[in-house]
């Protein structure tokens, strides 16, 4: 008889967290950690794990037993420090209970800049973003396996800043925290750091000086394990620049994460299809109904799973890609430098508001589908269609 995966993963656990307290070495000027909350260093391997971005408060434990998956990730807006101790926040709480049973434990810091300059140096605004840091570095390093610096750089700012102001900023941040780890963590300090995240390297435009002196910057960090990346694409072979770009720039020692990758630029070429005619028919649904509106009625009103499987198996555009988390993560692998990838697990209202032609449809990827899908008969949350199994497959 087998021993099922989460045990496995358990008893792991337990051994690494034995050998560090019976023989986990310190750094100079750094004390190897007495903290019995603190967890053992462990290698991801090129796995699947599961992202929710903010809405780590929406994991369920059933639902990553049902993908058989070992690793979660989400992110932390750094202003929420301001009205509430991150440890409190319930994205933090959360994502501690996934490491407390076993799970592998991924964390991006967010800094939304969407509508303000990057602090300057020796400024106020700087002096808040390092509190900000430091109070979430005090919550959960030792506690998170990867803790990544950044979580969309070149998204989340504004465009004229997207030069070397923004570089100044990260660095700044970046040396921050590897301080705080070296001298609060020391050298047997269990959590990896990583440099977040680059978008749109498939376009050429997109790799400019900037991008450049961040990732080269990465690789002269010591203390960086490598760069994550979010290949958002309308084609998988679109996900080869990234890979590329960064593996051409980082020391040959460094690793690379995708913490969010997916189709989404596809699907949402195909929103103002017709909807499959057989589809229509079978449901006894107008024929002349676009994909947006087949969506808009899953929205309004749950589909069983078998009407949403029939939907989305019936559309070429998404059937022919059902196999699609498989196939990135084999890219990826193939490199030979992939630490690990986390894909959307679970549809968020946010994914459901304001439903119309030109919303993105990041609700195509989620492996659970409760906006969209009824729940199981025995009561689990409804599934989107193909990726539960690809997880199962893959991860």
């Amino acid at each position: 008889m087998s021993t099922p995966r989460r045990t496995t993963a358990l008893i792991a656990g337990m051994t690494l967290i034995m050998a560090a307290a019976l023989g986990g070495a310190g750094s100079a000027g750094a004390e190897p950690s007495t903290d019995p909350t603190r967890t053992a260093a462990r290698d991801p391997q090129g796995a699947l794990g599961a992202n929710f971005n903010e809405r780590l408060p929406l994991l369920e434990f059933d639902e990553l037993e049902l993908g058989q998956t070992e690793w979660v990730r989400g992110f932390y807006a750094m202003p929420w420090a301001d009205a509430q101790a991150p440890e409190d926040g319930p994205g933090i709480r959360k994502l501690m209970m996934a490491r407390e049973r076993g799970y592998g434990t991924v964390l991006s810091m967010k800094f939304p800049f969407y509508n303000e300059a990057f602090p300057a140096p020796g400024s106020p605004e700087l002096a808040r973003e390092q509190e900000r840091v430091t109070k979430l570095l005090t919550a959960v390093l030792g506690r998170v396996d990867i803790l990544i610096i950044g979580n969309e750089p070149f998204i989340e700012s504004r465009p004229e800043d997207r030069n070397e102001t923004l570089n100044v900023f990260y660095e700044t941040i970046t040396r921050q925290v590897i301080d705080y780890r070296r001298r609060h963590c020391g050298a047997d300090c269990p959590t990896q750091l990583y440099l977040g995240a680059l978008n749109n390297l498939q376009k050429p435009e997109q790799q400019t000086p900037t991008t450049d002196r961040w990732v080269r910057f990465a690789a002269s960090e010591p203390d960086l394990l490598g760069v994550d990346i979010h290949p958002h694409v309308p084609y998988i072979e679109d996900s080869q620049p990234f890979v590329d770009y960064v593996l051409a720039r980082l020391r040959p020692d460094q690793r690379f994460l995708a913490t969010e990758f997916s189709l989404v630029h596809h699907w949402k070429k195909h929103l103002t299809d017709p909807a499959p005619a057989a589809f229509l028919a079978e449901y006894d649904l107008p024929s002349d109904l676009k994909v947006w509106q087949v969506v808009e009625a899953a929205i309004a009103n749950p589909f069983p799973q078998a009407k949403w499987n029939d939907f989305l198996a019936a559309s070429p555009w998404y059937e022919s890609r059902k196999n699609y988390v498989c196939n990135q993560l084999a890219l990826f692998r193939a490199t030979g430098r992939f630490a690990l990838g986390t894909y959307g697990y679970k549809q968020g209202p946010e994914m459901a508001e304001n439903w119309g032609p030109d919303k993105a449809p990041w609700l195509f990827n989620s492996v659970f589908a409760p906006e969209t899908v009824q729940p199981w008969p025995d009561g689990t949350t409804g599934r989107g269609y193909a990726w539960i199994d690809n997880f199962r497959r893959c991860a």
